[in-house]
């Protein structure tokens, strides 16, 4: 017999197949080494020169796996010589019988062979009702092993454990008795609760300025171009596990206290998704940028519309300009340096700057405020559980009118009230829950507002764009009209620099620096010429 030929007179070279489901066991090594080994063993018994092997790490459900491929290529190329094919067992084929049906016929018309030790595979009808047979068990295992991971994960889920990768701000972390479980995971948890509470709060008009803020952040995850998508975003505001609760509907999970701490409240989710539901959204600009600040927020004198702004092209340099485009304003077309209105414009900003001696008696009728605050919240929690009794009312009702209805509309309108009355049962039982007892701390909760109000002139100069959209919003409760000749008009300033300007004038005034005329102030004692002006230092009476 010739050498080159096995017992039944075929070529005695061969290939090895192996695939594992998932990539973990290619990453253990025990999943694919071993079926290589066992498949070499049988190769070396049968006589067979094992010439290539080729592997894969994902499920059988699918025909175009990349090492299934490039087997059905290298067959095809050696067609003249047929090829044994080595699995380990019929299940790393195929799982399902449609599949491996499928594959059979794509391996003969490669010219390859099937082979395994573990069973074996002829033409006869016997051999074929059998292979068959052991497909379709293959199948049936398949398919009652994600039927029996399904129903784990589901029962899981109920008792309200995330079953899934671990969300941006979190990881996962093992815990006596309860398994893998969701736990902050720092600096992403305090981007996130910055980025979810800007939304709610409004700090952040739309999503697109969450997403500028996210990609700002050096370590918040991004895609190779260095972006965070749309929809990523949209995913981040839309999921209730930032809040502490969990909700698969795909499962017929309702929302639920989850086993992990949020990095929001409730009540804040629910805010975040009325905006999102409401007529709040905003078109993004993309002109909005470090180069021109002001561009969208500063109004035309003369006709009350935005001025756009652009870079001009001169002899030896580019140069910025703002201007009005709109037809009809007498100021069309007609540029004004862009340092000259931002020069202005941080002057009225640094104006708005209180004294100290002012800012100290602020500060102290807000802590007074505050702890007044607390007191009364205490108060509080009676009336939020009688609220609580109606709720839980109103939703018994309507669980009668639904069993005794038949009309499907009726239905769907019955099940989103329940929705709704069961997500404000939710928001009242946090907040009974955290009734008198603070999150933060007086200095916790306002340090940052203060440090604002103290100088907002501190935070515009940090120069990134997010900060400055921050102070314009914050600082003035308009946008800012602009004459060419004689700068901005009187900025209507935003409730609380008009609440220190109330202190002001209640117990305190305002003593002007001399050389600055007329005196006037941005807290109401006049209006501002442009661009002298400026807050003089607070004395008491």
């Amino acid at each position: 017999m010739d050498s080159m030929k096995d017992k039944e007179g075929n070529n005695n070279k061969a290939v090895i197949y192996c695939r594992v489901s998932d990539v973990k066991q290619t990453i253990r090594g025990t999943g694919l080494a071993s079926q290589e080994t066992r498949c070499r063993e049988f190769a070396a018994f049968r006589g067979f020169e094992v010439v290539e092997v080729f592997r894969d790490d994902m499920t059988g459900g699918r025909n175009d796996r990349p090492g299934m491929l490039a087997m059905l290529k290298h067959l095809k190329a050696h067609r003249n010589d047929e090829r044994m094919v080595i699995i380990d067992d019929i299940s790393r084929f195929a799982r399902d019988l449609r599949g491996h049906l499928d594959l059979r016929d794509l391996l003969r018309e490669a010219g390859g062979k099937l082979i395994s030790p573990s069973m074996e595979f002829k033409d006869d009808a016997d051999s074929r009702m059998v292979e068959n047979m052991m497909a379709t068990f293959a199948q049936h295992q398949r398919e009652k092993n994600a039927e029996q991971t399904k129903n784990r994960m589901r029962a899981r889920a109920m008792n309200g454990y995330w079953v899934f990768h671990a969300p941006v701000g979190y990881r996962y972390e093992r815990a006596s008795g309860q398994g893998k479980v969701l736990r902050r995971d720092e600096p992403l948890a305090s981007i996130m609760t910055e980025a979810l509470e800007g939304y709610a709060s409004g700090h952040f008009s739309t999503q697109a300025e969450v997403k500028r803020f996210l990609e700002a952040q050096p370590e918040f995850p991004k895609t190779p171009r260095g972006e965070v998508t749309n929809q990523r975003v949209n995913d981040f505001l839309t999921q209730p596990l930032y809040a502490g609760y969990l909700e698969l509907p795909k499962w017929d999970v309702s929302l639920r206290p989850a086993q992990h701490e949020g990095l929001i409240t409730l009540e804040t989710f629910k805010t975040i998704q009325e905006r999102l539901n409401g007529n709040v959204r905003v078109p993004a600009r993309k002109d909005i940028n470090e180069d021109f600040p002001l561009r969208g927020f500063v109004l035309c004198g003369c006709c009350g519309n935005p001025l756009t702004a652009n870079w001009s092209k001169g002899k030896a340099a580019h140069y910025p300009y703002y201007l009005c485009r709109q037809k009809d304003c007498a100021a069309k077309g007609k540029s004004i340096r862009r340092e000259v209105v931002e020069e202005e414009f941080e002057a009225l900003l640094q104006s708005l700057r209180p004294t100290p001696e002012l800012f100290e008696r602020a500060s102290a009728l807000f802590r007074d405020l505050w702890d007044q605050r607390a007191l009364t919240m205490k108060a509080q929690g009676q009336s939020m559980k009688a609220e609580l009794s109606q709720i839980d009312r109103k939703i018994e009702q309507l669980m009668d009118r639904l069993v005794e209805t038949d009309s499907e509309s009726v239905i769907k309108a019955y099940e989103k009230r329940i929705g709704n009355l069961e997500m404000e049962r939710m928001v009242l039982r946090e907040r009974i829950k955290n009734c008198g007892k603070p999150l933060q701390t007086y200095e916790e909760t306002f340090e940052h507002s203060m440090s604002f109000l103290s100088n907002p002139w501190n935070l515009w100069k940090k120069g990134r764009i997010e900060h400055r959209q921050t102070v314009l919003k914050l600082a003035f409760k308009d946008q800012l009209a602009y004459c060419r000749n004689s700068g901005f008009r009187t900025p209507e300033i935003s409730l609380p620099f008009k609440a220190l300007g109330d202190i002001c004038r209640g117990e305190m005034e305002m003593a002007h620096l001399l050389g600055f005329e007329p005196k006037t102030s941005a807290f109401g004692a006049g209006s501002l010429p442009y661009p002298n002006y400026a807050i003089g230092h607070a004395r008491a009476r």
